[in-house]
């Protein structure tokens, strides 16, 4: 008699879930600037997305969107926001409570907790030593637990 709560077709299924597609946007100038023109991207596809940073930064992303296109209004708030149930672009240090987005945009250097649960990750990364030191860290893990990996490098 099997007394697990799984099925073992249940065990299979999450054994083959496909891993994550990661994009690694590197060597940017203004990643503030590259993050709100993929988040502009997402919107305009209407694919809702999550994005994941440090909560200084984050305070500077939302800040980013804001004033980044002045004929253009990306709908966006953070994930305690009343307007989070309903808004395409969530902003989150920490997103255990989140909705489940198929996006997310990483702007930590470390790879999002619990990141399998998301489709598509996006990686930006500035041209700085420091954040392609910690980005090559990052694509080793995702490489090591078979996702698929793109990156573009972007100069200047």
């Amino acid at each position: 008699m099997n007394t697990s709560s799984t099925t073992h077709h249940e065990q299979d299924e999450t054994l083959t879930q496909a891993m994550p597609q990661v994009d690694f946007h590197t060597h940017l100038s203004d990643p503030l600037d590259y993050a709100c023109r993929l988040v502009r991207k997402a919107y305009a596809a209407q694919q809702p997305l999550l994005v994941v940073a440090e909560p200084n930064l984050l305070r500077a992303f939302d800040e980013r969107l804001w004033v980044f296109s002045a004929l253009e209004f990306i709908p966006h708030c953070m994930l305690d926001s009343p307007l989070a149930s309903t808004t395409p672009v969530l902003l989150a240090s920490h997103f255990e409570n989140a909705p489940h987005y198929s996006l997310l945009l990483n702007l930590n250097p470390t790879v999002p907790p619990h990141f399998e649960r998301f489709a598509r990750i996006f990686e930006i990364v500035s041209n700085q030593p420091e954040a392609l030191t910690a980005a090559r860290e990052r694509y080793r893990f995702y490489r090591e637990r078979g996702c698929v990996l793109n990156n573009y490098q972007r100069e200047g």
